[in-house]
Formats: structure tokens, C-alpha cells, sequence
């Protein structure tokens, strides 16, 4: 609330931007005329009624000339009553009976906003921080429809994003900020459209959840990380076993090519040096592997091989 009413005031304070009559040709031609004035009451050309009357005059002169800046546009009021627009560049009102309401600035502007603690559709409490780029592009409307446009911008983005923030759902606010973000731009240009403004984007800048939640959240993320990563290896070894099974029905029917498999196998295995294979005592009498070890190892010079057998566990340990 504090930040609400803080707000308000700092915009209250800035929404009009009457510049008045100082200007640097207002001052300029005022300077001269003074002092045109003191020059002719000095040689005694004129008197001091006229004297007088002259600095009136340099001062209703002055008062005419205005300036507005390339992007503004002058709100003019002719006794009370709106007259137009004035600008960009120098312009001149009628003094007393003129007056510059204010001067609108039709620039690309940000306005921040934020939703504390709002609940989702589910029930979850939130801080979201968002930002709309707005502009005036018709001055008259935003001078005469809205009293402070600047921050009734300010409450009615706020609204809208409570709005939207309750209708969905926290997965959906987190997977879907640009579509959430678009549909809170239509919201806001529905309202302020009337008003000659148009709001021409909004960008969710963060949503803050409770730290309890996220560490759930991670827990979940985690879990779910884990299960594909087992579905995967179980697909893989679904898809192993299934290729192996088509193999072992190729080498069944086939011997010569079950020996010359077993013989590149052997030949993988001891053409490192270090190594040791283990093969299955029932392996060596079908594809004769141990009269092909010998004759790998007697090739390879300097580097013995040694074939254990154990017949407790069925093996056979090839050392190089």
C-alpha cells in the first residue's frame, strides 16, 4: 500500500508538464524590451507613465511566445474552454485570456508494475513483475478523457495482471509468459483506448514463487530427470537384447560365421596390451578358441598369452 500510494503521489507531482512563459525567446525579447525601456527613460524620451506602460507591454510580449519540443504537443484552454493544440516549435497564445493546461508528451513510455502475493487458479501465492510500453497518440483525448492517464495506466495494468494472474493456472504462468503477456496488452488497450492511448507491449520481467514450492518443484523436476533416464536405458536394453536375439538366430544356423566372430573377438581382445578376456569354457571347445589364442599369441612377438581354465566357474581367463 505504501508503494501504491508513493506511486501516486510521484505521479501526481509529474503528470503535468507546464513549462509556463519561460522560455529563452520569451526572456530574450523581454530582456530587450526592458532595457529598450530604461534606455529611452534614461535620455528622458519618455516619462515614467510610459515608462510603466512600456514594461507592461514588454511583459504581455513576452508571455505570448511559447515553445514545445519536438515530441509535445501544448494543451490550450481559452477561458477555461479547450481551444487546441499547439506545436511542435514555437507558438504564440493570447495572454490572461490563453492558457497552457499542458504540455503531453507523445514519446514511447515505461511504466513498472507488479501483483504481490496473488493467487493462481491453483491456489499458489506469487510475486510477478511486469512492464508496459505505452504512447499518446491522440493528445486530445488523453487532455480531456482522463484526469492523470500516467497513473491510471499504472492501476489499471496492476488490475489486470491480478486478473490474469487468478485465471491461470502456476505451470501455465511459467511455460506461457508471452501469451499470458499479450493477452494483458489487449486488456489494457481495451480500457485505454477510449482515453487516446495505446499500449503497445507488456513483458512479464519475473514471477516469484515461495521457496518452499521451487524446492518442491526441483525435487519434481529431478524425479521426472531420473524415471526418462531409466525409461531410456530400459528402451536401450529392450533394443539390445532384441538385436542380440536376431544375431544368436543368424549364428545358429550358420557355425562358420559364429567361428570367425569368435575369432575377431579374440583378436579385439589381446591386440592391447594388459589385457584380459574372460570366455566361457563351453565357447573354447565350439569355436576352438584356445588353439586360436595360441596361434595369436605365438604372432605377437615379446607378448605371451596364457589361457587358465577353471572349472568351478566355467571360465576362461586369456592373459596377454
Amino acid at each position: 500500500m505504501t508503494l501504491l500510494i508513493n506511486f501516486k503521489n510521484k505521479k501526481m507531482k509529474t503528470f503535468k508538464s507546464t513549462k509556463g512563459g519561460v522560455n529563452p525567446i520569451s526572456v530574450t525579447v523581454f530582456v530587450i524590451l526592458v532595457g529598450t525601456s530604461i534606455g529611452l527613460f534614461s535620455l528622458e524620451l519618455i516619462n515614467m507613465s510610459l515608462f510603466i506602460s512600456f514594461l507592461v507591454i514588454s511583459l504581455f510580449l513576452a508571455n505570448t511566445i511559447h515553445i514545445a519540443d519536438q515530441w509535445e504537443k501544448a494543451v490550450v484552454l481559452r477561458m477555461g474552454k479547450y481551444r487546441g493544440l499547439k506545436g511542435p516549435g514555437i507558438f504564440f497564445i493570447i495572454p490572461i485570456i490563453d492558457n497552457i493546461d499542458n504540455y503531453i508528451d507523445q514519446r514511447v513510455r515505461v511504466t513498472d508494475f507488479k501483483a504481490e502475493q496473488t493467487l493462481t487458479k491453483d491456489t499458489v501465492p506469487v510475486n510477478v513483475d511486469a512492464v508496459v510500453y505505452w504512447t499518446v497518440w491522440d493528445v486530445e483525448k488523453a487532455a480531456l478523457e482522463v484526469q492523470e492517464y500516467e497513473t491510471a495506466i499504472f492501476y489499471v495494468a496492476q488490475t489486470g495482471l491480478r486478473d490474469m494472474i487468478g485465471k491461470h493456472e502456476l505451470a501455465e504462468l511459467l511455460q506461457e509468459r508471452d501469451k499470458v503477456a499479450e493477452d494483458l496488452q489487449k486488456i489494457m488497450d481495451h480500457h485505454t483506448n477510449p482515453w487516446g492511448i495505446t499500449c503497445q507491449s507488456v513483458g512479464i520481467k519475473d514471477i516469484i514463487i515461495p521457496q518452499n514450492l521451487a524446492d518442491a518443484m526441483s525435487k519434481e523436476a529431478q524425479a521426472e530427470r531420473e524415471r526418462r533416464a531409466r525409461v531410456i536405458l530400459g528402451t536401450a536394453e529392450t533394443e539390445i537384447a532384441s538385436k542380440f536375439a536376431e544375431a544368436s538366430e543368424k549364428y545358429k544356423n550358420n557355425p562358420v560365421a559364429l567361428h570367425l566372430r569368435g575369432m575377431n573377438m579374440l583378436f579385439e581382445g589381446l591386440k592391447e596390451k594388459g589385457s584380459m578376456v574372460i570366455v566361457p569354457s563351453s565357447a573354447l571347445d565350439t569355436m576352438n578358441l584356445g588353439a586360436m589364442g595360441g596361434l595369436v599369441s605365438l604372432a605377437k612377438t615379446n607378448e605371451p598369452a596364457q589361457i587358465v581354465e577353471s572349472q568351478n566357474v566355467n571360465d576362461q581367463i586369456l592373459k596377454k
